[in-house]
């Protein structure tokens, strides 16, 4: 390979590992962008499963959406490194005696880097050259680093799923007790401190989405934990809370709980793409429809700050 073939491979090398590096880290540290690696992947899955004949291909976006995004680091990574190997074949690397031949192309590279990223180190190659002598073992830390980070990433995701399901679990009960004739149904206003309850935990389900994107395509087949499902009768318990105001400590908090549902609305629709018509009310519908759980909701992609009613 001639030097400026090589440069230009290198340089292509290692723009895939900073790409994978990059998302990687946004995606556990900080909060991915729209259009970063990982949101694109995502997104592409959830489209994909929404086109899919049946309900339950919806419940395999998130699981798979995972699985597609740590093999897109995977691919990324170890293309990259194999890249950064290719010119230095084969006279950079020391081959096993029992090979037949030593390898000069792109797919012994890759054999290399794949063995090296999953820390296999099965010894029939290895580097020669200073400079890869050190860049091996580096990718042997990222590969380890990759594996630790998608086990973090995987049991981080699990506990966000959890609060969302028990929170959508008694906005399903508060509703069904308020629809059975056999049962005098909940006070009319709520005490304050379920509106209190209600607000602290659907905020913190709305600093989950932020946090943890992916967690909003994990689709629940059942309706008694789908959060999706009941957010407009959280939205109908907020308002009634609302309309009483001699209760003055249950209008407080409605009117709380309103400001985080509002907040909540803003934030699916400025992350998520969803769409809706001009109030809250109506980005709700569209994000029920969205996980197939309610009627659509016909309009146009909103600002975040449109879902403010």
């Amino acid at each position: 390979m001639n030097p400026a073939a090589a440069v230009l491979v290198s340089a292509l090398g290692a723009a895939l590992i900073a790409v994978a590096l990059f998302d990687v880290f946004a995606t556990l540290f900080s909060h991915p962008r729209r259009h970063s690696l990982s949101r694109t992947v995502i997104s592409v899955t959830w489209s994909a499963c929404h086109h899919v004949p049946g309900a339950r291909a919806l419940a395999l976006a998130g699981p798979l959406a995972f699985i597609v995004v740590v093999a897109s680091w995977a691919t990324f990574l170890g293309g990259g490194w194999a890249l950064l190997y290719w010119p230095w074949m084969p006279g950079g690397f020391l081959h096993a005696a029992e090979l037949t031949g030593a390898g000069t192309g792109l797919l012994d590279a890759l054999y290399f880097s794949l063995v090296t990223l999953t820390t296999l180190g099965y010894g029939d190659v290895s580097p020669a050259h200073g400079l890869l002598r050190v860049a091996a073992p580096l990718e042997s830390l990222l590969g380890l680093g990759l594996l630790t980070a998608s086990v973090s990433w995987l049991l981080s995701i699990f506990p966000v799923l959890s609060r969302r399901r028990a929170l959508a679990y008694e906005i399903r009960l508060l509703e069904e007790v308020g629809a059975d004739d056999s049962d005098p149904g909940p006070p009319s206003p709520l005490p304050a401190s379920v509106y209190a309850d209600l607000t602290s935990r659907l905020v913190a389900c709305e600093r989950d989405l932020v946090t943890f994107p992916i967690t909003y395509y994990f689709h629940d087949d059942d309706p008694r934990f789908a959060l999706p499902a009941v957010m407009g009768h959280l939205l109908d318990l907020a308002e009634q809370a609302r309309r009483h105001g001699t209760a003055t400590d249950a209008h407080f908090h409605g009117g709380l709980l309103i400001r985080a549902i509002d907040d909540f609305a803003a934030s699916i629709v400025g992350r998520f793409r969803v769409l809706g018509g001009g109030s809250t009310r109506d980005v709700l519908e569209a994000y029920a429809h969205d996980h197939a759980v309610g009627r659509p909701a016909a309009g146009r992609h909103l600002r975040p700050g449109e879902a403010r009613t």
